[in-house]
């Protein structure tokens, strides 16, 4: 009996150290799926963990929010609601895995919110007849970062076109082509967050393509 006791206490020992080791590893050590974990432990998010997690993030919200309202000057007021609702609802996120791909649906629900609320106008949408695209056929990679003082002219001004051409793009065909070239969804995630079907959102997708190809052509040549 005594040696049981015994063997249960080294137990309980042990898994206090544990613990303990692992309440003193700060923050910027953890890895962003340990960072979501320690945020849904307890009643509420761990402040510091949550901290570092906005930290490693903020910037990915900003430049969602960027392109899909690059004329909206309450940017900053967005991004902080949009962490607000990440605070009050991680706990829901059953796979912190998949925090990127929340995150950005988070963003992007939010800002169709907004939308709605300002009852904006959108730009009236000029293209050829449906047709079925298939898909695959342009290669198209959008560069998010905005390009150093190093760069040469001629690239500067291919960035500064190319964001100016993203600008003007039907809300619609910018809400898909942001989600699909700068934050890397899949079809099946844009779908199902702009409530489309999976054929609608890869024909828009093509037609963005087509549309910032021919503004510039002149830069791809």
């Amino acid at each position: 009996m005594g040696k049981l006791m015994s063997q249960a206490i080294t137990g309980h020992e042990g898994l206090l150290r544990s613990w303990r080791q692992k309440s003193v590893v700060s923050p910027e050590k953890l890895s962003n799926y340990d960072l979501i974990v320690r945020c849904q432990e307890g009643s509420k998010p761990d402040r510091a963990a949550f901290a570092e997690l906005l930290n490693r993030y903020q910037s990915h919200v900003e430049r969602i929010l960027y392109h899909l309202a690059p004329d909206w000057q309450d940017r900053a007021d967005l991004a902080q609601e949009v962490w607000i609702r990440v605070y009050r609802n991680i706990k829901r996120l059953n796979e912190p895995v998949k925090f990127r791909g929340w995150l950005s649906r988070i963003a992007t629900n939010l800002f169709y919110d907004e939308l709605r609320k300002r009852k904006r106008v959108s730009h009236p949408i000029s293209l050829d007849a449906p047709r079925r695209v298939d898909d695959g056929e342009i290669e198209w990679d959008i560069v998010s970062d905005y390009p150093s003082p190093d760069d040469n002219l001629a690239t500067r001004e291919f960035y500064d076109r190319l964001k100016v051409a993203i600008a003007d793009l039907p809300e619609a065909f910018r809400t898909t082509i942001v989600l699909r070239e700068i934050e890397g969804l899949a079809y099946e995630e844009i779908a199902e967050m702009t409530g489309v079907s999976l054929g609608t959102v890869k024909s828009r997708i093509a037609r963005a393509r087509g549309k910032l190809q021919t503004v510039l052509q002149k830069y791809i040549d």
